[in-house]
């Protein structure tokens, strides 16, 4: 249901707002942890678990709940989905303990899960079909936007004011987004087709959305090896300080938003052919981060570069998932959309938890050709994917 230049653009901003908010509470507790772990008298590890169960949340309740919900009108759920969210800050800002905060963030994760899922229909829904890629990057700008400022300035906030404030922060934004979402995005959205625990096992169970799933949580996932220990490279293994290494994380949130935006305008016409290429030049320069890493000016330049590549597989992934699912599980497009988001967070998990063991053992500077290696996975089973779907294009001729 394509919209006019003017409505499928408002839409596309609510949704942005939408993914800021939810973007920012993902990677608040990253910032948030040593005032977290002080002030509930924890260890950092265990303020850790804030982040790892919030991606486990999502991994798991993103195919679990957009299959419970698909029979709803995506208007209506995209609005729970936004007061799930808002609770589950609500909850984080007021817990006086670890139990309760872990508990509200799996709360936020699970409106995260189901909001990234239909939320790309959504964007992919409302303009034509040659500007899907485009329109799912414009969502994922408020994702990308949300590392550059919303991150930064919530931790700020809760080092004035303490962590519970920037958890209050999200809330307003999370307010902001409702209003935008209920003004903004048209109400005769095409309703997502009803889908059951059979359909959940229909996508899992072809081989080519399968593939897909493996191909995005390691291509997504080999950034964050060395992604997750950016800050303690950049300060022990290329020697910046710490007032610098703020600064350069900016810089590096602006690539990646470049990179998203640039993703989705390649990957309009040929996904699978863009997606090929971006891993190929991805794992490039994680192999060169490994020999520039030590030297600050092309140290630094590396570094930029991967955060160019680091979302700009995002959008066109996203895109594959829905016209794989349209043409093999037509009855689950929401539910394959679901299941790519829980791939892109066990890449996100998969990645972090490599990281933390190749830090431990063998250093950090190692974390940037393992994850490298990852990419050259994903490559291997893009080319792959490439080779069936020129198949697929001859029975069809």
């Amino acid at each position: 249901m394509a919209l006019d230049n003017k409505r499928s653009a408002l839409a596309l901003l609510a949704l942005a707002i939408s993914a800021f908010a939810i973007g920012t509470t993902e990677f608040i507790s990253v910032g948030l942890l040593p005032l977290i772990s002080q002030d509930l008298n924890i260890s950092v590890t265990t303020a850790g678990l804030t982040v790892s169960l919030y991606a486990l949340g999502v991994t798991f309740g993103a195919p679990i709940l957009t299959s419970l919900t698909s029979s709803m009108s995506r208007k209506s759920l995209l609005l729970w989905i936004m007061i799930v969210f808002i609770a589950g800050n609500l909850l984080a800002a007021g817990a006086t303990s670890i139990g309760v905060l872990l508990v509200a963030r799996i709360i936020s994760a699970f409106s995260h899960g189901v909001f990234m899922s239909i939320g790309s229909t959504i964007a992919a829904d409302v303009v034509p079909e040659n500007r899907r890629a485009s329109a799912i990057s414009i969502m994922f700008t408020g994702l990308t936007v949300a590392i550059v400022t919303g991150v930064p300035l919530g931790t700020f906030i809760g080092q004035q004011l303490g962590w519970r404030a920037a958890f209050i922060a999200i809330v307003a934004v999370g307010i902001i987004a409702f209003i935008a979402n209920s003004i903004l995005v048209p109400s005769e959205l095409r309703k997502g087709a009803p889908s059951t625990f059979r359909d959940q096992i229909k996508v899992i169970t072809n081989g080519r959305l399968l593939l897909l799933f493996i191909i995005t949580a390691l291509g997504y996932g080999g950034t964050f090896v060395v992604f997750t220990y950016l800050s303690p490279l950049l300060q022990d293994i290329t020697g910046f300080k710490q007032g610098t290494i703020t600064l350069i994380l900016v810089v590096y949130g602006i690539a990646i938003a470049i990179g998203n935006v640039v993703g989705g305008k390649v990957a309009n016409r040929n996904p699978i052919v863009a997606l090929f290429y971006m891993f190929i030049l991805q794992a490039v320069v994680l192999f060169l981060l490994t020999f520039t890493a030590p030297f600050k000016v092309i140290g630094l330049i590396t570094i930029i570069l991967m955060g160019l590549l680091h979302f700009m597989n995002v959008p066109g992934l996203q895109v594959y998932v829905v016209m794989l699912a349209e043409r093999f599980t037509s009855g689950a497009v929401d539910v394959a959309s679901a299941i790519n988001i829980a791939a892109f967070n066990a890449g996100i998990a998969l990645g972090a938890y490599l990281g933390g063991v190749i830090t431990d053992s063998i250093g950090l500077i190692h974390t940037a050709w393992i994850g490298g290696l990852m990419v050259v996975g994903a490559t291997i089973l893009t080319g792959w994917s490439m080779a069936l779907e020129r198949k697929d294009q001859k029975n069809r001729a």
